[in-house]
């Protein structure tokens, strides 16, 4: 079976190193899981007076969690926060109350950074609204990436032997955490 993957990545930059990140994950996925890039760059900034008629970006946004087994998200950190277009996409999906896209999809969340502690505190309040939106969430391991030389291979992927180990594990147990939700959801 395969398991559909929504990858929300945080970072609009045409150089993007979480984006760069989130392409090198898709080849070191495990068969079973299918990662689906969802574009958030469209979408219109939240206004509540638009739950009733909600655009055509924020309906495929919608489409493309409501469709997926899990979600993974890949954030760089601003100002020792998220994005704005990634708070930007999750108030969008989660709107308006009680239809929320994201109840109950297991996630997984990962970043890179140039900073010492990765993304870190980006990564805390994450976990802190993935809470309130009932997404069961990979506690471990946690994965604060550092953008350091050698990273990213020329061309793309991982450069380093035991940073990609390290990010197979990741994606191994994400699997798992995935695959278990989904288990537990077809039994009820």
């Amino acid at each position: 079976m395969t398991y559909r993957i929504a990858v929300v990545v945080g970072s609009l930059r045409r150089e993007s190193f979480n984006q760069q990140l989130a392409d090198a994950l898709a080849q070191l996925a495990p068969k079973d899981l299918e990662f689906v890039q969802v574009t958030i760059g469209d979408l219109p900034l939240y206004n509540q007076d638009d739950d009733a008629n909600q655009s055509e970006p924020v309906r495929r946004l919608k489409t493309q969690i409501a469709g997926a087994a899990g979600v993974l998200f890949v954030t760089p950190e601003y100002n020792r926060s998220v994005p704005g277009v990634l708070k930007n996409a999750i108030d969008h999906a989660s709107r308006p109350y009680g239809q929320s896209a994201w109840a109950g999809k297991p996630a997984a969340v990962i970043g890179v950074s140039v900073g010492a502690i990765g993304t870190a505190l980006a990564q805390q309040h994450l976990r802190n609204i993935l809470a309130y939106l009932d997404m069961p969430t990979l506690g471990q391991p946690e994965m604060f990436i550092a953008n350091k030389p050698g990273l990213f291979a020329p061309g793309g992927g991982i450069g380093a032997d035991d940073t990609r180990e390290f990010l197979q594990k990741f994606l191994e147990r994400f699997d798992q955490f995935v695959r278990h939700h989904a288990d537990a959801v077809a039994n009820r």
